[in-house]
C-alpha cells in the first residue's frame, strides 16, 4: 500500500511537470523548447541505441564514487572535531575560509594535474560534498547532550563505544539530511565538470547537443540527469527508513 502511494505521488508529480512543460512549449513555440513527448521519445530512442546509456553510467559512476569518498572522509572527521574542542578550535578557521569558496574554480587546476579523465571530476565533487558533510556532522556531534555522555561514562564505555553507540546514531539524521542537500550540489558540479574539457558524461552530451542545436537529444540528456538525481535521492530516503525508524515514532 505504501509503495503504491509513493508510485502514485511520483506519477502525479511527473504529470504535473509534463503539463507545465507542454504549456510553456506551446506558449514559447520555439525549437529550443520542444514538446515534452518529443524529448521523452528521443530519450527512449537514445537509450535503446545505447548512446545515452554510456553517458549515464559515466556520470553515475563519477557522482556515486565522489559521494562515497566524501562520506568516508567527512563523517568520522566531523564527529571527532565536534567532540574535540581544542582540535576544532584549530581547524575551524580553515573550514570557515575554505567552505564558502566556490570549489568549481579549482577545476582547471585539477585538470592540469590530473588530466582529462574521471579523476578531476571526482576530486572536485568530492571536495564540495566533503565540506557540506563536514560542517553538518561537526555541528551535530557538538550538539549531543552532555547528560547522554555522562550515561555512557557511567557504563565505563570506551571512546570507540561512545562514538559507535551515541555520537554516530545522534548524527545520522543530520548526515542523511546533509546528503540530500549535497546531492543537488553534486549533480550541479557534475554538469559543470563534464562541460569542461570532457568527451563523455551527461553534462558533455547536453552541451554538445546544444551546440549542434539537437534540442531533442539535449532534453533527453537533461531528463537522464534528472533521473540520476532522483535515483540517488530515493536511495538516501530508503537509508533513512531503514536506519532511523525511531525518528517517526
Amino acid at each position: 500500500m505504501q509503495r503504491l502511494k509513493i508510485l502514485f505521488t511520483y506519477l502525479a508529480a511527473t504529470a504535473f511537470i509534463i503539463i507545465l512543460w507542454h504549456v510553456a512549449s506551446v506558449y514559447v513555440n520555439k525549437p529550443f523548447l520542444p514538446r515534452p513527448f518529443t524529448a521523452i521519445k528521443e530519450f527512449f530512442l537514445l537509450f535503446g541505441q545505447g548512446i545515452l546509456t554510456g553517458h549515464f553510467l559515466t556520470s553515475a559512476y563519477r557522482v556515486v564514487i565522489s559521494i562515497m569518498v566524501a562520506f568516508v572522509l567527512a563523517v568520522p572527521l566531523g564527529m571527532f572535531l565536534g567532540r574535540n574542542e581544542k582540535l576544532d578550535g584549530f581547524f575551524a578557521p580553515v573550514i570557515y575560509i575554505l567552505y564558502p569558496l566556490p570549489k568549481v574554480v579549482f577545476l582547471p587546476i585539477l585538470v592540469v594535474f590530473l588530466g582529462l579523465g574521471n579523476a578531476p571530476k571526482i576530486v572536485l565533487i568530492t571536495i564540495v560534498v566533503f565540506f557540506q558533510l563536514l560542517v553538518t556532522v561537526r555541528d551535530a556531534a557538538r550538539a549531543v547532550p552532555y547528560q547522554s555522555l555522562l550515561v555512557m561514562y557511567s557504563l565505563n564505555a570506551s571512546g570507540w563505544q561512545i562514538y559507535r553507540h551515541l555520537i554516530w546514531p545522534s548524527c545520522l539524521p543530520e548526515v542523511l539530511t546533509s546528503l540530500r542537500i549535497a546531492l543537488g550540489t553534486a549533480i550541479a558540479i557534475l554538469f559543470l565538470a563534464e562541460t569542461f574539457a570532457s568527451q563523455n558524461g551527461l553534462g558533455y552530451l547536453i552541451l554538445d547537443s546544444m551546440e549542434k542545436r539537437d534540442y531533442g537529444e539535449m532534453y533527453a540528456a537533461i531528463i537522464a540527469m534528472g533521473l540520476l538525481g532522483l535515483f540517488l535521492y530515493e536511495v538516501v530516503d530508503q537509508l533513512e527508513k531503514k536506519f532511523i525508524k525511531w525518528r517517526k515514532l
